[in-house]
């Protein structure tokens, strides 16, 4: 992984994706409800970082994931939440 590019990790039912800018790592962690749904439950960004849209990058990857992959999100995490809400042109990848 290059620094700036997001990267995504699962094992069993747990993923995150993560990126790296400047040396800190940023993070959105899930956890799988089967085949179609996933639940979104932490988003992590380091005060370093804040402000710089590195979060609205793990969640943009998140939701393109989805929509490939044709999973939805269960936006538990309040982040990822709010982000949804300012996107409505995301609604079809989130089950709320």
């Amino acid at each position: 992984m290059s620094e700036g590019e997001v990267s995504r990790e699962e094992t069993g039912s747990k993923g995150r994706y993560s990126i790296v800018v400047d040396g800190h790592e940023a993070e959105l962690t899930y956890s799988r409800l089967g085949a179609t749904q996933v639940i979104a439950d932490h988003t992590g960004v380091p005060d370093a970082l804040s402000g710089r849209g590195v979060g609205l990058k793990l969640v943009e990857r998140l939701v393109a994931d989805a929509r490939a992959e044709g999973f939805k999100i269960v936006p538990l995490c309040p982040f990822v939440n709010a982000m949804r809400r300012r996107h409505p042109d995301w609604a079809d990848a989130f089950k709320v």
